[in-house]
């Protein structure tokens, strides 16, 4: 089948129950799709945009799209499924026969996820996607993370620049680090350590105003928050992460359903009479889980009503 160009890409009337893989880019999209019969009725790339998609997709009955999670994969979604479509968003750490093929490139990873897609859907470990209103929340809390890593490895140049020169920063809290430190400086990386001390007190000023309005939100937007922050070491930064997180619940069968969400049920390599006592798989969300007192969490509060 000839293929069309984005520029002469038009509407094409296919029949009903399609399956369309699309393996999504930063600029461009690669689509393959297949119809009941599992034959491929076309394969051709998109432009990343929700324009482009409109166009090529809007005019489509109602089919069922594939795609990996990723970057893009929320709001690409989201415009799919606002045009009536179907989307199934698998889960790309599940799909080695994508990521470890020997021949992989965007249209057959396309096709691939549409051949899955029409075979059987829980073979791609479909996962769903937060709502906007939640991951815009939780960018806040991502946000803060990234200040806090960056001012972390701006004192880590500090302590180990000093080291070097065969002195030592005083021990201290981070908040008073910038006040702390200043004396113990050698005159020689005065000039040099500066800039890096004028930003550590800059970040340490933003990462306050994200508290601010982590707090802020978690006591006017996500009241359920109260409940969690009765456990002992949880404030209102792990409460916020943790709702957020979930964002609903109550799709969960049990705790125990909950900790498999999280990455906290053990791994397993059972065979035969040997089942060795393994740790716990880490496959669930990462940054949840290096909070701190997420095991109070999920023994204690497995929901949050």
């Amino acid at each position: 089948m000839q293929q069309m160009t984005q520029a002469t890409t038009r509407a094409v009337s296919f029949p009903n129950n399609l399956v369309i893989g699309l393996d999504l880019g930063d600029r461009w999209s690669r689509y393959c799709v297949l119809d009941n019969a599992g034959a491929v009725l076309e394969e051709n790339r998109v432009r990343s945009t929700d324009q482009a998609l409109e166009e090529r997709f809007g005019t489509l009955s109602t089919a069922r799209f594939v795609i990996e999670t990723g970057t893009h994969s929320p709001w690409v979604s989201r415009v799919l499924e606002n045009l009536g479509h179907a989307v199934v968003v698998a889960n790309a750490r599940k799909l080695r026969m994508i990521y470890e093929s020997n021949r992989k490139n965007d249209r057959l990873d396309a096709r691939m996820l549409a051949q899955l897609g029409r075979a059987d859907v829980e073979l791609l470990a479909p996962v769903r996607h937060r709502g906007a209103k939640a991951r815009a929340d939780l960018a806040v809390v991502r946000g803060r993370d990234a200040l806090v890593a960056a001012r972390t490895q701006l004192i880590n140049a500090c302590r180990g620049t000093v080291k070097a020169m065969g002195g030592r920063l005083p021990k201290c809290t981070t908040a008073a680090f910038v006040s702390k430190v200043k004396s113990s400086i050698p005159p020689e990386l005065q000039a040099a350590l500066r800039p890096l001390l004028s930003s550590i007190r800059a970040l340490s000023e933003q990462i306050e105003s994200c508290d601010r309005r982590v707090r802020c939100l978690a006591a006017k937007e996500y009241p359920q928050t109260r409940l969690l922050q009765q456990v002992k070491g949880v404030g209102p930064l792990v409460a916020l992460t943790y709702v957020l997180t979930l964002e609903d619940p109550h799709r969960f069968a049990s705790s125990r359903a909950l900790g498999s969400y999280l990455g906290l049920c053990p791994r397993q390599a059972e065979s035969g009479n040997s089942a060795p006592q393994l740790g716990v798989t880490k496959a669930g969300n990462s940054h949840l889980r290096r909070l701190r007192a997420k095991r109070a969490l999920h023994a204690q509060l497995p929901g949050f009503g």
